[in-house]
């Protein structure tokens, strides 16, 4: 059909480009060939398993649930059957660098359902048709799969690496960049959780609760960047070397690709890792005290996520944080103020216009920061537990805090924005240079250039409605 022309070329692309290895590939579990059938499916109950790598001799076979119902019918009894009898030796291999069509056009001509993917002598895996169907049709799928059966920190980095080439694989495509951050936010929220299950023991995980804050937090990150994340504890509760495991963590997300926050708010840091009792004093400090960083620092922890552990830790400490708030006018206008902070370049409208020379503008300083933050500000006025920038409107707009029509034209240019910066982003990374959110829009296409005039204007109007709303022109 017409309508389905795209999706089909689309999926075609992927099969002729896409190789072997990157495709999901099932760790092989083996038994010995003289291993009796009764024996056989003990095993594969225990490592939750539909087939297994038989090994007899110099040969090597195959045994599934298929091959078991076969035998079932023929043998009386599972315990006097070795599996060398049933597995099938005549095995279909495939080169890991082989291309997708290719696994699909063998599995096709052979009549199988598993290939195995063999580099020499080495069997890498075993390939099944439907871990193939599945990466052609839902690439994210396949990340998550890796995520969850990964045993060690290094393989949990092969699906961390993988999460970016999703990111490509979905822009190309052209799939909505709301749609991108959400696949690629669950992914991540996947793969911290999973991390810290590595890492920390499980009485440390129960008594504790990980968090990820800043855009990681709203699910509105798509390429990696800066870690923010802490760890609330249970009150009384001690583990020790507790220090190891928060440096592990924080050195293995670099390692995966998430650079340290510059501004140290990490689990490395004390600060950010503290029984629940004390950090809701430090909530008081940041609210009340004298510190100026209170203030950025409460915007992170507003976005808190909970990804492991015990999430009741982080809602009582939402819950503390709204208590103490009340209706502090001058507090929240100190807040929201921070989302005026920056100002567009003099003449910036004429000059966008004209085509002119003009700086570089900051997609992130000028564009989504004034969003996300004044957003941000509004949700915290009003309770709004919340945490994406659009679910935070949401609720505004049915609390009849925040009109309707505003809120659509925020949120269609924080999504314009926030795929101009990935395009940006990706191009930066293509001819080799560092992703920053620097652009210079007379390089921009028309429509662009147009789009990016209109999302201007509408945050300008944003700022206006905070500056009256929160009363803080005059601060």
């Amino acid at each position: 059909m017409p309508t389905n022309a795209p999706d089909l070329q689309r999926e075609m692309l992927l099969l002729v480009t896409a190789r072997v290895r990157d495709a999901y590939l099932r760790k092989p579990v083996y038994v010995d060939g003289a291993l009796d059938l009764a024996k056989v499916c003990h095993r594969m109950a225990q490592q939750g398993v539909t087939f297994v790598l038989v090994r007899d001799g110099d040969r090597l076979g195959l045994f599934t649930t298929t091959d078991l119902r076969d035998a079932v019918v023929r043998a009386s009894t599972l315990d006097a059957v070795p599996v060398r009898d049933v597995a099938r030796f005549d095995l279909v291999t495939v080169h890991p660098d082989s291309e997708l069509f290719e696994a699909l056009w063998l599995m096709e001509r052979h009549r199988v359902h598993r290939l195995i993917v063999r580099d020499g002598t080495e069997v890498l895996g075993v390939l099944g048709q439907l871990d193939l169907v599945s990466f052609v049709a839902n690439h994210s799928h396949i990340i998550a799969a890796q995520i969850d059966d990964a045993g060690s920190v290094p393989e949990l980095k092969a699906a961390a690496q993988r999460i970016d080439e999703m990111v490509v694989l979905l822009y190309e495509g052209g799939i909505k960049i709301e749609r991108v951050a959400r696949l690629v936010g669950e992914l991540n929220t996947r793969l911290f959780a999973k991390l810290w299950q590595l890492l920390a023991p499980q009485e440390l995980i129960a008594n504790s609760c990980l968090v990820v804050m800043g855009s990681e937090g709203r699910g509105e990150q798509i390429l990696k960047t800066d870690q923010d994340n802490a760890l609330l504890l249970r009150d009384g509760f001690d583990f020790t070397g507790l220090d190891e495991v928060a440096r592990r963590f924080n050195a293995a997300l670099a390692d995966f690709g998430y650079p340290p926050c510059p501004g140290d708010i990490m689990l490395t840091n004390p600060q950010w890792r503290q029984p629940l009792a004390a950090f809701r004093e430090t909530i008081r400090d940041w609210l009340y005290g004298a510190d100026a960083q209170g203030l950025v620092h409460l915007a992170i922890f507003f976005d808190a996520l909970a990804v492991a552990g015990d999430a009741d830790l982080l809602r009582e400490a939402r819950d503390y944080l709204d208590t103490i708030l009340a209706a502090d006018d001058a507090f929240l206008a100190r807040f929201a103020s921070a989302a005026d902070q920056f100002t567009e370049p003099g003449n910036w409208w004429t000059r966008l216009t004209a085509r002119r020379e003009e700086p570089l503008l900051d997609l992130k300083k000028l564009g989504t920061f004034p969003i996300v933050h004044g957003v941000r500000a509004l949700a915290l006025k009003h309770h709004v537990r919340s945490l994406g920038t659009a679910a935070r409107l949401r609720g505004l707009v049915d609390g009849q805090h925040f009109e309707n029509e505003l809120a659509r034209d925020l949120l269609d240019a924080l999504h314009f924005l926030m795929a101009l910066k990935l395009k940006h982003q990706l191009h930066q990374r293509e001819i080799g240079q560092p992703a920053s959110n620097l652009v210079q829009p007379s390089a921009l296409g028309t429509l662009e250039r147009e789009r990016l005039t209109d999302s201007l204007a509408i945050i300008k109007r944003f700022r206006e409605y905070l500056q009256l709303h929160f009363r803080f022109g005059s601060l």
